[in-house]
C-alpha cells in the first residue's frame, strides 16, 4: 500500500541498488528489464519480490518529498531490526548531504532508546549509524551479523560475526 498519492513515477532507484534473487540480479546494478527513469519493461510480468516491495518514502506519507529516491539518490527500507539507507553508487556520499545527515541522526538517536538501527548501505560497505557516532563495517556477508556492545541502550562498540558463532 502506498501513502496517499505517492507513486513510483520516474523513480526507478530500487531497480539498481536491490538486489532481485528471481532474477539472480545482484544490488547495485541496473536491472536488464529497467529502463532507468521509465520503469520495467515487464511490469506485468515482474517477479514477485519486486510486486512486493515499496521503499519508506512510497508507503510512509511522514517523509518528506526530498526523500523520494530519485531525488535522494537514497533508496529507504526497513529490516527487523531498524531502517536500512541503500545509496545509489553513483552517488556514494548522498547520505552525507543535508537535510539527509541530520535526519538520519535524529533517526538514529530515537533508534537507540527502541533497540532500532540506523544501516547505510554503499556498494557492499555498511555503516552503522548511532547518536553519537558512525562505525565503518566494512563488507558484511550475507552468513554474517552486526553485533552491538551496549551500555543501557548506548552503542558502544559494534563488531562484526559469523552468524553460525552467534547460535
Amino acid at each position: 500500500m502506498t501513502a496517499a498519492g505517492r507513486q513510483c513515477g520516474d523513480c526507478t532507484l530500487c531497480c539498481k541498488v536491490m538486489a532481485i534473487e528471481e532474477l539472480a540480479k545482484p544490488a547495485n546494478a541496473w536491472c536488464p528489464h529497467c529502463e532507468p527513469g521509465g520503469g520495467c519493461r515487464t511490469y506485468p510480468s515482474r517477479p514477485a519480490e519486486c510486486r512486493a516491495f515499496s521503499c519508506v518514502w512510497l508507503v510512509n506519507a511522514l517523509l518528506e518529498e526530498h526523500w523520494k529516491p530519485s531525488r535522494s539518490k537514497l533508496v529507504l527500507t526497513t529490516s527487523d531490526d531498524g531502517l536500512e539507507v541503500r545509496c545509489d553508487p553513483g552517488f556514494p556520499d548522498a547520505w552525507r548531504r543535508e537535510p539527509f545527515r541530520g535526519e538520519l541522526r535524529e533517526w538514529a538517536i530515537s533508534g537507540e532508546a527502541l533497540d532500532m538501527t540506523v544501516v547505510v548501505i554503499v556498494g557492499q560497505r555498511m555503516t552503522l549509524l548511532t547518536a553519537e557516532r558512525e562505525f565503518d563495517l566494512g563488507i558484511v556477508g550475507p552468513d554474517e551479523r552486526i553485533v552491538r556492545e551496549l551500555e543501557g541502550t548506548r552503542v558502544v562498540n559494534v563488531t562484526v560475526a559469523k552468524a553460525s558463532d552467534l547460535e
